[in-house]
């Protein structure tokens, strides 16, 4: 039997939870939970919608990888909190969301939801490794468009983005993307390093924004062919496009390493199967206590016993 993968990109949504979320929503000791219960409720309802069979938390073990940051130095460097040379720097956090992560970690291990994370990756590089693996239907849960560009049709990868909460997505597929950017999947690596990412730290091309870059990608196919063009004294790139195109050869010839995800991370064992009953059940009864969870740990597991 096929089985139908749902990968979760963790921080993307637990960020969503706590922004979304009001923070008087308190253990009772005070402390802040609004990024816990939230994520909870968002799995509960991924799950009641989707039906995933297995189902992956993917973890940021290094936000910021050095591989990526030697290739484009200002990859991420506005939201580097503290620097640490022997390390993954620490980002900037709110201070209240911080101290939920933790708990977070605790509550999916002792429900036995898998959660992968990989020293030296991003977990937009677990996904995309685990979706390259997959032999059946993937969806991808993130609001990061970055992984726009694992969408394939023919794989049933899809990406699942979600617009306001959970409850309502936006199903990304090779005809969404078409229609609002003008290419497949793989093509939005080119359109995204072409038109830059401010929230990355990416400079893109001076002067060629998405418009442009989704010209010129259909105008000559990929990135290698608009590079080709500049060359070509015949092709149709104006004088300002070719010079700038020129000027840029040096983050063009390393952008595509920073952008695309890493296909080929080294993936510790794990079980990614959907569990129907708890891993720990006294552990998730102390932890639900503790930080004031009961409602939305019993929505959840209602939701996966079903």
């Amino acid at each position: 039997m096929t089985r139908r993968l749902m990968l979760l990109d963790t921080a993307s949504l637990y960020f969503r939870a706590y922004f979304g979320v009001p923070d008087s929503v308190r253990a009772p000791d005070g402390t802040p939970v609004n990024a816990v219960r939230g994520l909870l409720d968002f799995i509960a309802r991924l799950v009641q919608d989707h039906h995933p069979d297995d189902l992956v938390a993917c973890w940021d073990n290094d936000w910021r990888p050095r591989w990526r940051v030697e290739l484009i130095p200002s990859y991420k460097a506005h939201r580097v909190a503290v620097e640490r040379p022997e390390g993954p720097d620490e980002e900037e956090t709110p201070d209240t969301l911080a101290p939920q992560v933790p708990i977070i970690e605790a509550v999916l291990d002792a429900l036995g939801i898998a959660r992968v994370g990989v020293a030296g990756y991003e977990a937009d590089d677990v996904i995309g490794t685990l979706t390259g693996r997959a032999a059946g239907p993937v969806d991808v849960i993130t609001g990061d468009r970055d992984l726009y560009q694992l969408v394939d049709d023919a794989r049933q990868v899809r990406v699942l983005y979600p617009l306001k909460g959970v409850g309502s997505l936006q199903v990304t597929d090779e005809a969404w993307l078409r229609e609002k950017y003008g290419v497949d999947g793989p093509g939005y690596v080119d359109l995204a390093l072409l038109r830059g990412d401010p929230s990355d730290g990416l400079p893109g091309v001076p002067g060629i924004g998405e418009k442009t870059a989704a010209k010129l990608l259909d105008a000559y196919g990929d990135l290698a062919g608009i590079m080709a063009a500049v060359d070509d004294p015949r092709s149709g790139l104006t004088p300002s496009q070719r010079k700038r195109l020129d000027e840029a050869r040096a983050y063009v010839a390393v952008a595509p390493k920073v952008v695309r995800v890493a296909g080929d991370v080294p993936l510790p064992d794990f079980d990614p199967a959907l569990p129907s009953e708890p891993l720990d059940p006294e552990l998730v009864e102390a932890l639900a206590a503790r930080w004031g969870l009961n409602n939305a740990m019993h929505r959840l597991l209602t939701t996966l016993g079903k």
